[in-house]
């Protein structure tokens, strides 16, 4: 059956709205491809209990987005806001957390961003869940740490111009994390080599952040010159999803910025395969090496339960606490 063509009016609002279809952080799909692909990178003593969980491991990558909607704390758990510091931002901001706090005050910290910290703190949930040997917070903790770890990848999580608002590209979060991965994810190398001891949790993550900062003004710049040698008849297409007419950014467009960005999106999506896995590994080795045979089978308590379906309710309604990225 043939589809009836769109009006040109709904194009025109669609246009005047700016509406581009709105991803969520790296995208759930390359949230969840990130997660599975890292289990892959972790030696035999932890291999097999991470595969067996393998689709909660991806499917629940996703699980930090939807806090957003129902939870005022978790949107600055996903970023920092570095040029908000400054031209040498990781001069200014302390790597502790309390000198942090002293010198810039916990508000200024949680309005601009948490992301190095908060990969810290889920890091110590998870060495204290392989502790108690406890398999559902294990899970809980590998997937939670894996969306920040990955989040922090992202350029445009670094910055207060989080979706290009401050230079005239709105729309460039979910182009860069979301839509490029989709249409190109699959001819990536996702041969990454095995999971790595890290040494200082909380350095690394500053480490992470610190060079993808570095690539914020190729991301920005590099679209901007780009943008100037398209029209927006060939820069947009219009695709109906969920039946709903949602603006997208054309494979023509998307092509010419993904050639344009030399392999950023693939190899930022690779060091993040590979920093997860690491992660996990180095908390397992941090928490003595318990035996993943003998795991204690703990269940979700009630209250638990309850706060995630609420959770779900809630990201179902749409309503995003806090700035939205796209």
């Amino acid at each position: 059956m043939n589809r009836k063509p769109i009006p040109k009016k709904i194009l025109w609002i669609c246009l005047s709205l700016g509406s581009i279809i709105l991803f969520s952080s790296w995208g759930f799909f390359a949230h969840q491809r990130i997660n599975r692909l890292a289990v892959f990178t972790l030696p035999k003593d932890l291999i097999g209990f991470y595969k067996s969980n393998i689709n909660y491991i991806t499917v629940h990558a996703v699980d930090p987005d939807k806090r957003r909607y129902a939870d005022s704390l978790e949107a600055a758990r996903h970023y920092l806001d570095a040029d908000h510091y400054g031209k040498e931002p990781f001069k200014v901001i302390p790597r502790k957390w309390n000198e942090a706090a002293t010198k810039l005050s916990e508000d200024t910290l949680y309005a601009y961003g948490i992301v190095p910290w908060q990969i810290h703190r889920t890091y110590y949930k998870l060495v204290d869940a392989f502790k108690n040997c406890d398999s559902v917070r294990i899970l809980k903790y590998s997937a939670d740490l894996g969306h920040y770890i990955a989040d922090a990848h992202v350029p445009l999580h670094t910055s207060e111009n989080y979706n290009g608002q401050l230079t005239n590209q709105i729309g460039i979060h979910g182009f860069w994390e979301s839509r490029l991965p989709e249409v190109f994810a699959d001819d990536y190398d996702y041969f990454v080599g095995k999971a790595v001891y890290i040494q200082n949790p909380l350095d690394k993550a500053w480490d992470i952040v610190e060079h993808t900062f570095s690539l914020l003004d190729s991301t920005l710049l590099i679209e901007k010159r780009l943008n100037k040698s398209f029209r927006p008849d060939r820069k947009y297409t219009f695709n109906e999803r969920n039946n709903r007419v949602t603006k997208e950014y054309s494979l023509e467009y998307s092509k010419a910025y993904h050639d344009a960005l030399n392999g950023m999106v693939e190899q930022q999506m690779r060091n993040s395969i590979l920093m997860v896995g690491s992660y996990w590994y180095s908390a397992w080795v941090d928490a003595g090496q318990p035996d993943m045979k003998k795991l204690s089978r703990t269940e979700q308590s009630l209250a638990e339960k309850k706060a995630i379906e609420q959770e779900e309710q809630l990201f179902l309604k749409g309503k995003i606490i806090g700035r939205p990225e796209n």
